[in-house]
């Protein structure tokens, strides 16, 4: 792995760290080339069945590093973020995503949370869409995301207006899922993590993906979708696991088959 992510894995749950603290984690070219790398390593392996997601230092991400954007042209812009990107291989990854957000989380750096399944705030986070202010507008799913979050009216007011907004108000649009103490976000991060773990994996990456597809699907295309789902995951060896265990009144014992 390179030096400006790190990728660390405890029992089922991985963790990929920006590493990037003296430039607020801003994403240059190598770091999202590293985390591609990262998300395909994470992908591949059973063994994980959670990942989060978060930043080293005093923010989770700053946003794009600007001062390897400036001298693009239009064609080189645009190719940034043609073919499969970071944000797409996030949303896409077969296992359930946590955020772990603390600090600043601007731009591509909230493109990253919006990414994710599952977002925890620390009470100290800071959102913002700002890239209106730099001449430009959000172009990793800012404007495609975030009203699919929070509403196409909440989402033209971060983007349009470039303001950022803290955690509590976050939560309030439904941007994040909890807001927490600083001090104990990665606890919390784990503690969920741990939970998303130890549930059944074909079951988590069904519904994952069944959900991430529906959405831009026709309610009656997107309902066969969700049936087509549940029907496949009768004949996993963990739903007989998981309903025997409930019958029985015991806990599980998922083993992704």
């Amino acid at each position: 792995m390179g030096t400006l992510i790190g990728l660390s894995r405890q029992g089922g749950i991985a963790t990929l760290t920006l590493q990037r603290p003296d430039k607020l984690n801003a994403l240059s070219q190598e770091l999202l080339r590293e985390c591609q790398e990262a998300l395909k390593e994470v992908a591949a392996d059973d063994r994980v069945g959670c990942l989060i997601l978060r930043g080293e230092g005093r923010a989770f991400c700053a946003g794009a590093d600007v001062s390897g954007m400036r001298e693009l042209d239009p064609a080189r812009a645009t190719a940034r973020f043609s073919g499969e990107t970071v944000w797409q291989a996030l949303e896409n990854l077969p296992q359930p995503t946590i955020a772990a957000i603390h600090g600043y989380c601007f731009g591509g750096g909230c493109e990253l949370v919006l990414a994710c399944d599952l977002r925890l705030a620390a009470d100290n986070a800071t959102f913002g869409q700002p890239e209106i202010k730099l001449g430009i507008m959000p172009g990793a799913g800012g404007t495609q995301r975030l009203p699919r979050l929070v509403g196409m009216t909440l989402a033209k007011e971060m983007v349009l207006l470039g303001e950022p907004i803290g955690a509590p108000e976050a939560y309030r649009i439904g941007l994040v899922n909890r807001v927490v103490p600083a001090e104990q976000l990665l606890d919390e991060a784990r503690r969920w993590a741990d939970k998303l773990a130890r549930l059944p994996p074909l079951a988590l990456r069904m519904a994952k993906g069944v959900m991430n597809r529906g959405r831009g699907l026709d309610l009656p295309t997107a309902l066969e979708l969700e049936r087509l789902g549940f029907g496949v995951l009768f004949g996993t060896e963990d739903q007989k696991e998981g309903m025997r265990a409930f019958l029985e009144k015991r806990p599980a014992a998922f083993q992704g088959r």
